[in-house]
């Protein structure tokens, strides 16, 4: 298959918390022997943070952030036997989920490829009048970052012919477990760019750990958090590149994950972080949300907490010995049953019947 994806971006992070998600699941469908053209919008300082060169897997088109160049990045996916319209491209969003309907061709498909159905879905649900919502029934396809059943059955609700959660996963020849790095060390770790919707979580789970044990280490990865006010126990260090997230995972006791307020309310929302974190034998605290242990087993796998107190808790009851068994036992898991090789055997199989369907 020739697949044309218009999103955010492949080549940078920088408030792109997409990016680990399109490198493994792309360049797993490469491997498969399917031909990838990312369409990314120069916006955001995103190409002045690049993580990674073009990869040699995929022809990167890096477009214009204005008419014109949404013009071009239309005219480029055009004629591709798959077209995807991602969410959060971050410019010309809504005009781009509507132009791209009209590329479908016979025995091509269209599809829309949400990597925050939580959040899309709740603001579908608080305005009717939301114009994405009559577009849904007209792609072939929504294939979402994921949120399990609960998401399915509420965009079959908005009319989607089909729904298929596609989850995050392990790309372990890029996250795995590196020598502990002593600048990235502390006794908690957490890296998340500060958003609306993440921000109050992190104060309730993070931040509340910290002010109850001031005698621990806590460090704050990510953009955003410059001029957040800070318990004196916590360092942060701003935008983390990539080639860095095996050291940071690596060098503190744990990590915390931290789903963003919508997530959270659907559950079976894995951000990348989880499985990055579980690929390197990183002990990982996560707060509590339905499904989590469809992906870690609660106590052996992961620590589950429902609050900043249980954070606390449970990074006070830690040693290197115990972390370092949850963080292996995390990492045979995610090897064994979530790498992006095995998301992208089912997004093929789900592609190539959504093909056949529309060239019958």
């Amino acid at each position: 298959m020739r697949l044309a994806f218009i999103g955010s971006s492949l080549v940078s992070s920088y408030w792109n918390g997409a990016a680990t998600y399109y490198r493994g699941l792309l360049g797993a469908l490469a491997q498969r022997g399917h031909a990838i053209t990312f369409l990314e919008p120069d916006a955001f300082g995103r190409q002045q943070h690049r993580d990674i060169p073009d990869p040699d897997w995929a022809r990167v088109v890096v477009w214009p952030a204005d008419q014109a160049g949404m013009a071009r990045a239309l005219e480029a996916a055009a004629g591709h036997d798959v077209i995807v319209k991602a969410s959060g491209v971050g410019v010309f969003d809504a005009e781009l989920e509507e132009a791209v309907l009209s590329l479908r061709r016979q025995g091509s498909i269209v599809a829309f490829w949400d990597v925050d159905a939580p959040a899309t879905l709740e603001s579908v649900e608080k305005d009717p009048d939301n114009p994405f919502r009559g577009l849904v029934p007209r792609y072939d396809l929504v294939l979402t970052y994921g949120g399990g059943d609960p998401v399915v059955r509420a965009y079959e609700r908005l009319g989607a012919r089909r729904c298929v959660p596609v989850y995050n996963a392990l790309d372990p020849a890029t996250h795995h477990p590196v020598p502990p790095d002593p600048a990235l060390d502390a006794d908690l770790g957490f890296l998340g760019n500060r958003l609306p919707d993440r921000e109050a979580r992190v104060e309730a789970f993070f931040l509340e750990a910290a002010r109850r044990l001031p005698e621990r280490s806590f460090l704050l990865g990510g953009a955003g958090w410059e001029d957040k006010a800070l318990p004196a126990n916590v360092r942060a260090i701003g935008h983390v590149p990539t080639a860095r997230h095996n050291g940071f995972n690596c060098s503190a006791l744990a990590v915390l994950n931290v789903n963003r307020a919508s997530m959270a309310r659907y559950g079976f929302s894995p951000p990348t972080r989880v499985f990055e974190a579980a690929g390197a034998g990183a002990c990982l605290i996560s707060d509590a949300w339905e499904g989590i242990e469809t992906f870690l087993e609660p106590g052996r796998e992961v620590l589950v907490a429902r609050d900043g107190a249980e954070v606390a808790a449970h990074l006070a009851g830690l040693d290197r010995g115990r972390a370092r068994a949850i963080g292996e036992a995390a990492r045979w898991r995610v090897l064994a049953h979530h790498t992006y090789e095995q998301r992208a055997a089912l997004c093929e199989a789900v592609l190539e019947g959504r093909g056949r369907e529309a060239a019958a």
